[in-house]
């Protein structure tokens, strides 16, 4: 039940994610875009998470409060998401020129984004500061269900606000009203997770953690600059470190591009203004809850694999099929299929990446070592954000071929996955 408190303001945290992945592309479309310039606006999400997720990690280790070691930030993070979750639907509806509307609307994702990671790596940190290497894996599989039942309340918001009656359709330049709903209840239930963590976690006091890490002895070797702690990172941060490149290079596609090209794909439409485009951003919301069902799913077999590697390859290679798939795929419901696979590859993506990493790290410099290794995620989605535009230029700019990009991608990410070594380093 503890490990279940550690991390279920992660899913309130997971749900203002969710909804900005699988509607900042329809809401900068909505207001204007040009989808050859539609992956630069995914540039700031990622360059943010890598600005902020280190400064939290060294900050954190540093900081022992009544709050906390890590809950302060937990709680500043989630309060900015918060406010900004009010505002970045709105975005059409200030009455501001188009060029301001997407300037404001930048604005708000660059808040959101670095809020969002705020709010999102000390849940990360806390389990690696809390919990066994015995029961680690466990507690981040509780971690990636909660993340995954997030996810999936936040892309069918959209959907099941249409099918109530709200609006789905806005007048040109603004977003839909059943959009801006999602925000808002989603940005509610936020708060309430991560206040809900707050009141039943006790971290661990100085002298706690100290003897429950057995750091006493490497104190002083573990006082080292940020320089250092990379230089000196343990191999398996490189090696893992490969295989992200490759996986959050494909999903960054997956979150840019999945809208328009099923609108272009299934319901035959690139006009951002018809219903039937409308229609499919509501869609792509269902397409991305079945790829959290899958992932939950998936996460339940992960644990029934002998080889932790090959758990890790075969998800990936199944995620690559899914995406794959999407090119042949013209009716809404055989999507299904495609985005159940991607789920697979999801789930090992949230959880053995970070069970793998603790396992080989020192209490001391944990926060710091996760911080550092978000810029394996953030990174790979800067340069897909950057080469985007000419990638879909080369596809002749049909949008559901940026998914078929994606699928390779994780078959990369599957091939490096044999040069990780799992073995502890003797030093750590």
């Amino acid at each position: 039940m503890q490990m279940w408190n550690l991390s279920f303001g992660f899913f309130g945290v997971q749900i203002a994610y969710a909804l900005q992945s699988a509607n900042i592309s329809r809401i900068f479309a909505t207001l204007g875009a040009d989808p050859h310039t539609l992956s630069y606006f995914w540039i700031l999400p990622p360059l943010m998470g890598m600005l902020v997720q280190p400064v939290v990690g060294v900050m954190s280790d540093k900081t022992w409060c009544r709050l906390g070691r890590r809950k302060p930030y937990l709680y500043l993070g989630a309060l900015v998401a918060v406010a900004v979750m009010a505002f970045l639907p709105n975005s059409g509806s200030l009455g501001l020129t188009i060029k301001a509307a997407m300037a404001f609307g930048l604005v708000m994702l660059m808040l959101l984004d670095t809020s969002i990671n705020m709010a999102m790596q000390p849940f990360k940190m806390m389990v690696g500061d809390m919990v066994n290497e015995r029961q680690k894996s466990t507690a981040y599989a509780i971690q990636s269900l909660l993340c995954n039942a997030g996810s999936l309340v936040g892309y069918l918001f959209p959907y099941i606000f249409t099918w109530i009656g709200i609006s789905n359709v806005a007048p040109e330049g603004m977003i839909p009203d059943s959009v801006i709903y999602s925000f808002y209840i989603g940005a509610a239930i936020l708060i309430l997770c991560v206040l809900y963590t707050g009141m039943t976690v006790r971290e661990m006091p100085p002298e706690e953690f100290a003897k429950f890490h057995n750091i006493d002895t490497q104190q002083k070797r573990e006082r080292k600059s940020l320089a250092h702690l990379i230089v000196h990172a343990p191999k398996i941060f490189w090696q893992i470190g490969l295989v992200q490149f490759f996986s959050w290079f494909a999903f960054l596609y997956m979150w840019n591009y999945t809208t328009g090209g099923i609108a272009e794909n299934v319901w035959g439409t690139t006009d951002v203004k018809s219903d039937a485009y409308q229609a499919a951003g509501n869609w792509v919301g269902v397409l991305f809850a079945v790829q959290a069902v899958g992932s939950i799913l998936w996460a339940m077999l992960l644990p029934s694999f002998r080889r932790p590697k090959a758990a890790y390859a075969v998800s990936l290679l199944l995620g690559g099929a899914g995406f794959v798939s999407t090119l042949f795929v013209h009716t809404p419901y055989l999507l299904f299929v495609s985005f159940a696979l991607i789920g697979c590859g999801w789930a090992a993506m949230l959880s053995m990446p970070f069970a793998l990493l603790t396992n080989s790290l020192s209490g001391g410099s944990m926060g710091t070592y996760l911080g550092l290794f978000n810029c394996t995620i953030c990174l790979p989605q800067i340069v897909a954000a950057l080469v985007g535009g000419f990638l879909l230029r080369a596809v002749g700019g049909e949008q559901i071929m940026m998914l078929g990009i994606a699928g390779l991608s994780l078959v990369c990410a599957a091939a490096a996955v044999r040069l990780i070594d799992e073995k502890r380093p003797a030093d750590e």
